[in-house]
């Protein structure tokens, strides 16, 4: 049978009934990264003894009867080379981490290790995510599955397009700006970026702590549902993590109520910088969605304007004090000294190459902008106005949900863009988080699925955003678009 583009959920049925091996599945998608993965520079690291004996392990349990195999037991999952684990490197795209080695499993590692998924490898990102089109990264740019002349997006590009070229059923990737969402709509895949807390960040390599978050990406929403089910919850180990009772999100996800009331935000359907084909999807989607039970109706953010400004202070502050630990000093890279110079100070030397010679030029670009707002005398005008501005946004959010119960735009304002067309630009690069840093600077849930293709056949993403701690409601309503539209995954060309 072909299962490169099954639903996790479709694969579990078929691994419960004992019709298919978890040894069998884990062969097949082997077999298909063999094929694919060097055109695409999807997955950086796979390590193909680890993924088998992971899945000869499921079968042994399946076959000694136990009952507390868990729903997706057996099933493959890609992980975001930012993810720590024990078995594999996490080099974070980064010349720094290129050989090391985690000590420990990460929260999220840890609970899809005990539910039994077993991973096909690490996936290629920008590097430390900092990015949105994997080009950052030292491994090179990912290529998109629809059109391997385009981007993947980023920064969870690999994961992404894992799906999309259907060398796996799942992917974990991290979303501090859109890393999640942008790269799902970029490859026509399902992403979720659950509400600030929800997941544990406990062995994820921190880029913005107050912004990031992890979460699934798969081919339908029931599969991120599931995938929820087996990461979220509270972790001691996180000071950050919510210690709420996480709820049944899979079988939440028939109790979608038959009336619900959708936010279409003024600021973004009416923006001259989003694509006419883009809108056109959306406008389709939202037809779909009143057909379900919706009352749609316009609602306004004013400081959405601001979003992609306060989170390029926030987000660089944040990295600047994150990537300290980067010095050549503890682990990782450290720059050979320059044979016959001497230093009055080897140590700043060292420092100095090591950074310069580690980091690439966008890491080292959001380094020197945190550094520079996070200085005496800029601390106060950049970053303390920043976050001022971020409160405004959240209101902006509360007031837009005393009227709706979710916000639906879209994901990007564009499709995939040509790998080097923004480059060199990063202010244009950054636009391309537009319409989804506004639910990272507010901790809100935000789920992007495929809604259409463009006429050259790109796919098109649509972003359903909701309150916080509404992860579920977001997934039940995003799952009945889908059920409404009959939604299969189509494979992409592979060309």
């Amino acid at each position: 049978m072909e299962w490169q583009f099954a639903s996790a959920a479709e694969i579990s049925r078929q691994l419960s009934s004992k019709q298919v091996s978890a040894t069998e599945i884990a062969k097949y998608f082997l077999s298909r990264i063999s094929k694919h993965n060097q055109a695409f520079n999807i997955f950086v690291h796979v390590d193909e003894e680890l993924v088998l004996k992971q899945a000869a392990e499921i079968d042994a349990r399946r076959a000694r009867g136990e009952s507390e195999l868990g729903a997706l037991a057996g099933v493959p999952v890609a992980i975001k080379d930012l993810l720590c684990t024990t078995d594999m490197p996490t080099t974070c795209g980064s010349r720094f981490c290129e050989k090391y080695i985690s000590p420990y499993d990460g929260t999220v590692i840890a609970k899809m290790r005990a539910a039994g998924m077993p991973w096909m490898g690490k996936t290629n990102l920008d590097e430390f995510a900092m990015g949105g089109s994997t080009e950052t990264s030292i491994f090179g740019a990912g290529r998109n599955p629809w059109d391997a002349q385009r981007t993947t997006g980023g920064s969870s590009g690999g994961s992404a397009a894992c799906l999309a070229a259907g060398l796996s059923p799942l992917a974990i990737g991290t979303d501090t700006g859109g890393s999640i969402r942008q790269p799902a709509a970029f490859c026509g895949v399902s992403g979720f970026k659950p509400t600030y807390g929800r997941v544990s960040r406990y062995g994820v390599v921190a880029f913005a702590s107050s912004l990031d978050q992890v979460g699934p990406m798969a081919h339908t929403v029931e599969d991120l549902a599931l995938a929820m089910d087996v990461i979220s919850g509270h972790d001691p180990l996180d000071s950050t993590s919510l210690p709420y009772a996480k709820p049944g999100y899979t079988t939440s996800l028939s109790q979608a109520p038959q009336r619900f009331r959708v936010g279409v935000v003024r600021e973004q359907i009416e923006s001259d910088g989003l694509n006419a084909e883009v809108k056109q999807a959306i406008l389709k989607t939202l037809d779909v969605l009143k057909e379900c039970g919706a009352d749609v109706r316009e609602v306004s953010l004013p400081h959405s304007k601001y979003w992609v400004p306060a989170y390029y202070v926030i987000a660089p502050c944040e990295a600047s004090s994150n990537l300290s630990r980067f010095d050549g000093a503890h682990f990782g890279f450290r720059a050979e000294p320059l044979e016959g110079k001497k230093s009055k100070s080897p140590l700043v030397e060292m420092y100095s190459s090591t950074r310069a010679q580690g980091f690439g030029a966008e890491v080292k670009r959001r380094i020197m902008l945190g550094t520079y707002a996070l200085s005496s005398g800029y601390y106060d005008a950049y970053y303390l106005k920043a976050l001022q501005v971020r409160r405004l946004i959240r209101q902006d959010f509360d007031r837009a949900f005393e009227d709706v119960d979710i916000l639906v735009g879209p994901t990007t304002p564009n499709t995939a863009f040509k790998i080097g067309e923004k480059v060199d630009d990063p202010v244009q690069m950054y636009l391309e988080d537009l319409y989804t840093v506004g639910a990272n600077l507010a901790g809100l849930p935000a789920l992007s699925v495929p809604c259409g293709r463009s006429q050259v056949g790109l796919p098109i993403g649509v972003q359903f955003q909701g309150r916080p701690l509404d992860d579920a409601l977001v997934l039940q309503i995003g799952h009945r678009y889908q059920q409404a539209i009959g939604w299969r995954p189509t494979p992409a060309p592979l060309s």
